[in-house]
């Protein structure tokens, strides 16, 4: 859930183009903000006239011999100030801790934030709504700094790995995408925030051999599934007192329960939050006071598998944010108690619900709300699963479902729409069109430069050479699924050639999408087609496909199990095609996929004759419990689809050729998941190779050679244990 900030809690890798960065959009919608030459500089839309608002000349430091680089930076609505991000360091998955540095338009001021603090130690700064302080993250404490003066004050003591202020644990930030944890209030005179207690969680030692002679130890606050979730409390603090008043949010002594959304409620008395209990199957939203600390719940949905928050299927809330509409009377919100994910308008109070969008398709993420004209943009694909497309509709839930996205536009479809909607970025690929994008106004998509480069580069793409092939595969048990099938170069039907399976399969993948890349295998060290391989990928029930709530969580106790039966018995349907070769059946995958993988190659021995594991989870006991417990329960409430689904409990079962590869730095998918695979393997006498990465993290990226030794090592067992090519 890559997404586009590799939040996919079980890392999915497949080969698709970077198209472009967010949009630096201006607060009226009406400019965009983008680096030149070092200088930041505005463009006025739709004529593209540029207008630079601070040069490189007015970026450099006193006594330095350049300008400050830029790493990202964001301008005040008013323009009067611009806050710059460099000099950035990785925490976890991202670069969420560098230097900050304000530049004051008015005054002509640059000026570094927390100067006196380490160098890199600044995590999510953010000027206040009046732009006269800034607060930011620093060793696990809050900090807001006045910006006339430059004096910085602690809104929090005591912050460490164990007590952590405005920010998250690792589990949080991984499966909740909470990363920034506090936000100011409209009038900038407080800041609410979360405090993560993980005293009681217990720690994971990753050990590292590669870095001295003495191995090191590196501690990771982790909770498996089974293990009580780290404490939370939201406070909120004065910034003239600095005290904080902490919220009366219950919790349940026994099991836990998560905050994963909290935001001021569009005023400067309340905050909004959203609770969910500890199986994740029951979300309440509270409004907080702020003064007394009491709050009540407005709003309770439960489902019998699960509730998704909206960064699970809208990267955009990652970064925060909640949809007020009507002056704050009303919100907008997403459920799929309907069998679909729709929209509501939801009154204050939550005794009053409107249906927004209506229809058997699926939100798939909520691009823009033009309240001024009364509509709702967002992304859907209603006909086809594999593609994306522009919708709107009428806010007030009585108008009906419009395509914005033109009908000569197949593929997928992604939009940046400004505020206001007037303008959007849009952004085009299919299987055979390589990623392009464009300027257009909205509502009409009429390109603002003239001519369409969508429309040109569908016109000068060559359909008849892609060998790609989308299909639909009905199983014996009546389930439809959507597969890609790349044929190798010069496909005689005649002759009989060896399958390649690519998976993923869990709720975080999907892998079947109509884009450019897709047939691509990036660690196959030169191309499957023309070496003679046929490589295909499905996405089986419980992928996070828009087919309805019913697909989606079919997969509820069943990881490992539903979706290991649907790939299995898809595989069956291509078998029986005559130019497939069953003694030649080859799957792989990373992550969740390399679990997919582990369990194909263990269940159904019959079929699958090699395959290649990356970074798997070989028992389910041992990944976090936020990800584990959403989708498979809790284990002491009931173990079975933990043990039914895990690759360890049918690792006995093992026949053909099996690599499995892993990186003892991952702090993902821990490395003693190899381990515990691997005794069961010497257990029972089943014979495999084996591929450890020291020190690599979940993607296996870092280290000189890295790329190249893996690819070769993939590409070579894969030629060795299912050959390719075709034969009579």
């Amino acid at each position: 859930m890559f997404k586009r900030f590799y939040c996919f809690c079980l890392l999915l890798i497949i080969f698709i183009p970077a198209i472009g960065q967010s949009v630096n959009w201006s607060a009226d919608g009406s400019s965009y903000y983008q680096v030149e030459n070092g200088a930041i500089v505005r463009v006025r839309l739709p004529d593209n006239s540029k207008t630079i608002l601070v040069s490189k000349e007015k970026l450099t430091p006193a006594g330095a011999s350049g300008a400050i680089p830029i790493k990202s930076f964001t301008v005040s609505a008013d323009e009067s100030k611009v806050l710059i991000y460099n000099n950035t360091q990785k925490v976890w998955r991202e670069d969420t801790r560098g230097d900050y540095w304000v530049y004051n338009r008015t005054s002509g001021r640059l000026q570094q934030l927390g100067k006196g603090r380490p160098a890199a130690s600044l995590m999510f700064a953010k000027l206040s709504p009046d732009n006269t302080k800034a607060a930011y993250v620093s060793d696990y404490n809050l900090y807001v700094e006045d910006l006339a003066t430059g004096i910085a004050t602690a809104l929090t003591t005591g912050g460490d790995r164990k007590n952590i202020n405005g920010t998250f644990d690792w589990a949080y930030e991984e499966e909740f995408f909470c990363r920034d944890g506090f936000r100011w209030s409209p009038d900038s005179k407080k800041i609410a925030y979360w405090k993560i207690i993980t005293g009681n969680t217990k720690v994971y030692y990753m050990v590292n051999n590669t870095d001295s002679i003495y191995p090191g130890l590196i501690p990771i606050e982790y909770p498996v599934a089974g293990e009580k979730p780290s404490v939370f409390k939201i406070g909120v603090v004065d910034i003239g007192a600095a005290k904080t008043q902490w919220m009366n949010i219950p919790d349940n002594a026994v099991w836990g329960s998560y905050v994963p959304r909290m935001e001021w409620a569009g005023n400067n008395k309340e905050l909004i939050i959203q609770h969910l209990n500890r199986r994740q199957n029951e979300s309440k939203l509270m409004l907080c006071d702020t003064e007394s600390g009491n709050v009540s719940t407005i709003y309770t949905e439960k489902d019998s598998a699960w509730i998704d928050i909206a960064p699970n299927w809208d990267e955009d809330y990652a970064n925060g944010g909640w949809d007020w509409l009507n002056d704050g009377k009303e919100f907008l919100w997403a459920s799929e108690k309907d069998g679909w994910r729709h929209l509501y308008r939801v009154s204050r109070d939550g005794k009053k619900e409107t249906l927004v969008t209506n229809g058997k398709y699926d939100v798939m993420d909520i691009a823009a709300i033009d309240e001024t004209n009364g509509y709702v943009y967002f992304h859907a694909s209603p006909e086809n699963a594999t593609q994306k497309y522009l919708y709107r509709t009428s806010l007030n839930g009585k108008g009906s479902l419009g395509r914005v996205t033109p009908a000569t536009h197949n593929g997928t479809n992604s939009y940046e729409v400004s505020p206001g909607a007037r303008f959007a970025v849009h952004h085009f690929s299919s299987y055979y069109v390589r990623p392009v994008r464009e300027w257009v106004n909205l509502p009409g998509h009429k390109p603002i430069t003239g001519a369409s480069n969508v429309d040109a580069a569908i016109a000068a793409a060559d359909k008849s050479k892609s060998n790609i092939e989308f299909i639909t595969i009905t199983t014996a048990d009546g389930v439809e699924m959507d597969a890609w099938m790349v044929k190798p170069a010069g496909f005689d039907s005649s002759k009989k050639y060896p399958v390649v399976f690519y998976v993923y399969t869990e709720p975080w993948g999907q892998t079947v999408k109509d884009v450019y890349g897709t047939g691509r295998n990036f660690l196959y060290n030169g191309d499957m087609a023309k070496d003679g391989y046929i490589y295909v990928s499905v996405d089986s029930r419980g992928t996070p496909v828009p087919k309805g709530r019913t697909w989606r969580k079919a997969l509820y106790k069943n990881i490992g199990i539903l979706n290991i039966h649907d790939q299995a018995m898809a595989a069956r349907e291509l078998l029986k095609r005559s130019y497939i070769d069953s003694s030649r059946v080859a799957v792989w995958g990373w992550s969740g996929g390399g679990s997919t993988t582990l369990n194909l190659m263990f269940q159904f021995p019959e079929i699958y004759k090699t395959g290649i594991a990356v970074a798997a989870v070989g028992n389910q006991r041992t990944y976090d419990n936020i990800y584990q417990e959403r989708y498979s329960g809790i284990p002491q409430q009931d173990e079975t689809p933990y043990i039914k689904g895990s690759p360890v409990t049918h690792a006995k079962n093992l026949k053909g050729n099996l690599l499995y590869i892993h990186g003892t730095g991952d702090d993902n998918v821990h490395y003693n998941n190899a381990d515990m695979l691997i005794n069961e393997l010497i257990k029972y006498n089943k014979q495999f190779q084996m591929m450890s990465y020291p020190n690599r993290s979940h993607s296996i990226s870092e280290g000189e050679g890295t790329a190249a030794h893996l690819s070769t090592l993939f590409t070579n067992y894969l030629r060795q244990y299912c050959p390719p090519g075709g034969r009579r």
